[in-house]
């Protein structure tokens, strides 16, 4: 795993060796990130990461996006991703447009078994309150039995 101080000389170097400008400000992660690969803000200045996305081959990538907001909203230039020059220096860095997708979460592998008063079979992927519901068949009582596999 890489610590903070080890991504803010990533950083630095990532600033100095493409962009020919040093980067003054803090590189930290940010747990809370879940589908971008990080972000720049804007009135502190500062780059946050998305941790996961560290051991990617993309992740360069990332941080020469979020440094091509930094330098051209220090400069005062276009640095929303819809400018021209946003768009000119991301393709003359070699940076990424957008963040590689990880993978998601599996689904459940079970399964909630219901029964009604005439035992009609009721399975469903999400538990629910049984005593706020009816059987759609015939009207009755749902009971809860238990959880089943994925078979």
């Amino acid at each position: 795993m890489v610590t903070q101080p080890e991504l803010q000389d990533f950083v630095m170097q990532i600033s100095k060796a493409y962009f020919q400008w040093p980067f003054n400000h803090v590189a930290t992660f940010n747990k809370r990130l879940k589908t971008t690969g990080g972000r720049y803000l804007l009135a502190s200045h500062h780059l946050e990461f998305n941790e996961k996305m560290v051991g990617l081959p993309e992740f360069e990538g990332i941080v020469k996006h979020e440094l091509v907001h930094y330098h051209l909203h220090l400069q005062q230039l276009g640095y929303q991703h819809k400018d021209l020059d946003f768009k000119k220096l991301l393709a003359q860095v070699g940076g990424s447009r957008f963040a590689p997708h990880l993978k998601k979460a599996r689904a459940s592998n079970h399964f909630w078994l219901y029964h009604c008063e005439n035992k009609h079979d009721i399975v469903r992927k999400r538990h629910f309150q049984a005593s706020n519901y009816r059987c759609g068949q015939c009207g009755t009582k749902i009971y809860f039995v238990g959880e089943i596999g994925n078979e």
